[in-house]
């Protein structure tokens, strides 16, 4: 295939789409935070404090001001989305990969090692592939 084929099978490839999708729903929830976070925790730590919250910790050097109350909205912002992400994202699909790791634990071996040789071989083998030298059967699992 040319690049250009490769290029449109991966515009129109599903995982794209879910990127894409994904990156829009992560905007609005930045937006949202963002806009709570500015329009009413803000203002609330304000009220508490007796004191316009954008305004804290104003200083003045050579003519620029450095607004402590605007980095102090922004680190609540990021305390709540890193909160947000953390519940909504990261802690479900641990559990998931916890649950399937723990599937796949549970699962029956389908091989063993040879003795001779410590190759693996099929569970159900009396003859190793490799090494030809006869293994004895291995007795059926019993569930208990």
């Amino acid at each position: 295939m040319d690049i250009w084929a490769d290029f449109k099978k991966f515009l129109i490839s599903g995982s794209l789409i879910s990127m894409a999708v994904a990156f829009v729903v992560g905007l609005a929830i930045v937006a949202l935070i963002t806009a709570l976070v500015t329009d009413i925790i803000d203002p609330l730590i304000g009220a508490a404090g007796h004191v316009n919250f954008a305004s804290i910790g104003i200083v003045t050097v050579n003519g620029s001001p450095l607004l402590g109350g605007a980095f102090l909205g922004a680190l609540v912002t990021f305390l709540i989305l890193m909160v947000v992400v953390f519940f909504l994202i990261a802690y479900p699909y641990q559990v998931s990969q916890d649950r399937k790791a723990a599937k796949a634990a549970a699962a029956a071996p389908t091989t063993r090692e040879c003795p001779a040789c410590c190759n693996q071989i099929p569970i159900k083998a009396t003859r190793c592939g490799f090494c030809t030298s006869s293994v004895p059967p291995v007795a059926p699992a019993t569930k208990s």
